[in-house]
């Protein structure tokens, strides 16, 4: 491809390692994970009712938190929580008008319903702030080809393999949110969130897991749990993940001062009353936040499967990394650069690092780029289909 170009790069040590994953309950993971629900199901409104993807994005959101109260026993919902979508959409074809805001509501309560146990409806108030797109993006939707312009500007990067603590990471927060794990210990909620530090072997856990308060009799109790937990997780930590890590949960806690020092939420999640969430401050697509690697400002999650390059570039970069990993067995990154109005099968700068790289290799990652180019239009129908988890 002529726009590809491969470097070979000497990796140095990293002394110090730090990795973070916003689990399933998270706000911002809510977010995320919402976003792109609403966009799965419009990308396929519109494939059945018309055959095509019409011009939308749905990749601004905002979940404002509640209020609530916390008690040992059981607390209560005081002020509903507030998930506000906005961005652009095609609301109308000639006559046939498209139930934007129906699509929404269905996706935010069940998406509610599917993941987090303690979420009622009436926790959750919506806000749809979708319009109608500008003419300028909607033309590119006219340009009707095999492969539409580029709706953006826009470089990405993926990369592999995954480290031994973005692994542990990302595996630790599911099973803290495994099925199992919730019939161990329901009074864990799905509001989880991993730090995880490796200072040259060292590694150390920071976890926060908040309560559901009515599990809690009280403030011994909370405790108690709180160390079952606790030795669950580095047992766990230990013999499936074959380390020996210092594990530290819910720091923030107190003895001695009831249910404010205790870290308690009445449905899992802290967005009912604590902190609030939004689209693209969570997990990259390859589900972590990895302050050692390079990052884009893309949030893919939400953006539209056929011409907005922040979602297809971000998922294919790790894509090819991966693939490039599988073939050669190198840490390598991925760059890929668009443009806005060219086809989106026609980046401007590939560009492939790789580690210690030998002549011969030079030709099997020139294949993998190209297959994966050659093949778009699959991989895009995987992303209408929702075969990859962008959070």
């Amino acid at each position: 491809m002529q726009a590809l170009q491969i470097i070979s790069i000497k990796p140095q040590p990293k002394i110090i390692e730090i990795v973070e994953r916003k689990g399933l309950g998270h706000p911002d993971t809510i977010c995320d994970s919402i976003a792109e629900k609403i966009s799965i199901e419009l990308a396929n409104t519109y494939l059945k009712k018309f055959g095509e993807i019409l011009h939308y994005n749905i990749d601004k959101a905002l979940l404002a938190a509640g209020e609530a109260i916390n008690k040992f026993g059981g607390g209560q919902i005081i002020k509903p929580m507030v998930f506000v979508i906005g961005d652009r959409a095609t609301y109308r074809v000639e006559n046939e008008i498209i139930p934007i805001d129906e699509i929404v509501e269905e996706a935010v309560y069940s998406w509610f319903e599917e993941n987090l146990r303690f979420v009622k409806r009436e926790y959750v108030r919506i806000q749809s702030e979708i319009k109608r797109g500008s003419q300028a993006l909607q033309d590119i939707f006219k340009r009707r080809g095999k492969f539409l312009p580029a709706n953006d500007t826009s470089a990405l990067v993926g990369y592999a393999p995954s480290t031994k603590l973005e692994d542990s990471v990302y595996k630790l927060e599911k099973f803290i949110n495994s099925a199992k794990f919730k019939k161990q210990f329901p009074e864990t909620g799905e509001d989880v969130k991993i730090m995880g530090l490796r200072w040259k072997d060292k590694f150390r856990f920071t976890i926060a897991i908040a309560f559901v308060d009515k599990f809690v009799e009280n403030e011994a109790d909370y405790f108690r749990k709180k160390d079952e937990i606790k030795n669950e997780l580095i047992e766990y930590v230990k013999k499936e993940l074959d380390l020996d890590a210092e594990i530290i949960l819910n720091p923030l806690d107190i003895r001695g001062k009831r249910e404010e020092g205790c870290y308690l939420t009445v449905c899992g999640t802290c967005a009912e009353s604590a902190d609030s969430g939004e689209v693209g401050r969570g997990n990259r697509v390859n589900g972590l936040i990895c302050l050692n690697r390079p990052a884009s400002s893309e949030a893919a999650a939400g953006k539209n499967m056929v011409s907005h390059v922040g979602k297809i570039y971000n998922v294919l970069a790790f894509k090819i990394a991966n693939e490039i990993y599988e073939a050669i067995e190198k840490e390598n990154y991925v760059w890929l650069l668009s443009q806005i109005g060219k086809p989106i099968n026609e980046p401007i700068a590939i560009s492939v690092e790789v580690a210690n790289l030998e002549e011969s290799e030079n030709k099997i990652i020139e294949e993998i780029v190209s297959k994966n180019f050659e093949k778009l239009d699959e991989f895009i129908k995987e992303l209408i289909q929702g075969k990859y988890s962008v959070v």
